[in-house]
């Protein structure tokens, strides 16, 4: 008789974030894989003392770390809870991964960049927040790489999906109750459909399973370079929405924190640890629109 080999167990903390709700809808497919969900009210990943007892009496191999304080214009105001949960909690969730000899995998951002650059960015350019969310994101990258050097972190950008809150619902949802729109035409980057992103998590854990461990940094967006206002008349086109929609400039509408002018990352790391062919931004955009309606 043959051990039963264990089914590993996957815990994905931020359950009703974009990015744990597509990996969630994933997980049906996955019978190889056991996931377990945490909410921030089942466990706030800042709570050190339940994070030790969850890893205590949970046999887990992976954690992908969805949580974050998102709320990029409030934590400008709100840097202390922003810096608790992006960056101190994502250095304690690392160690204890590393304890339990699980893998740790976290979600980052395009905006540890500063967005002066006019070249798709690589993982190793020059990092340089220009808001306290980008700040406490990079500064849990930091510590999840120093108390977990196998961690793997994945930089993404315009993250949207058919669930939670983001630019293409919202964007519908103006479409209905207004006649024109202004939308900043000066802010360019990569959107990236979470969907995708969840798919390419699901592969790095494959190739783990498969004896080849990824760690460090990795970028991820879709394919294609856009604005927020050419992104915004993709989905009018796509909702036949008769809604009119004109470009305008970042600094016409002053925001709490500062955005970067320029984000789109460069993922030909990616590519290559998992021979991909990362969909267009476009292609993915239906897809959701398919789903939302």
């Amino acid at each position: 008789m043959h051990a039963e080999k264990t089914i590993p167990v996957i815990l994905v903390t931020g359950a009703n974030g974009q990015l744990a709700s597509e990996l969630k809808e994933l997980s049906s497919n996955l019978p190889g894989f056991k996931f377990l969900f945490t909410s921030k009210e089942d466990l706030p990943i800042e709570d050190v003392i339940a994070l030790k007892s969850y890893f205590k009496n949970q046999p887990i191999q992976y954690c992908i770390n969805c949580a974050a304080y998102t709320a990029v214009d409030k934590a400008e105001s709100d840097w202390e809870k922003a810096f608790l949960i992006n960056a101190e909690a994502v250095g304690n969730l690392a160690a204890i991964c590393k304890m339990h000899d699980a893998k740790f995998i976290h979600i980052s951002t395009d905006y540890v960049y500063d967005g002066s650059t006019a070249a798709p960015l690589k993982e190793t350019d020059a990092t340089g927040p220009l808001n306290v969310y980008g700040s406490s994101k990079l500064k849990g990258e930091d510590l999840a790489l120093e108390k977990n050097p196998s961690s793997l972190v994945i930089r993404t950008s315009w993250v949207y999906s058919s669930y939670g809150a983001n630019f293409v619902k919202t964007m519908l949802r103006l479409f209905k109750e207004k006649d024109k729109l202004n939308v900043v035409s000066d802010q360019i980057g990569s959107p990236t459909y979470a969907a995708d992103l969840a798919a390419v998590i699901v592969l790095f854990i494959q190739k783990n399973e498969n004896g080849q461990s990824l760690s460090g940094i990795y970028n991820y967006s879709n394919r294609g370079v856009t604005t927020w206002y050419e992104f915004a008349l993709a989905i009018k086109e796509l909702s036949n929405s008769p809604c009119s929609i004109l470009p305008t400039i970042t600094s016409a509408y002053p925001t709490p924190a500062q955005r970067p002018l320029y984000s789109v990352m460069d993922t030909s790391k990616v590519n290559g640890a998992l021979q991909i062919d990362i969909p267009f931004w476009k292609d993915s955009l239906k897809k959701c629109m398919d789903k939302l309606a």
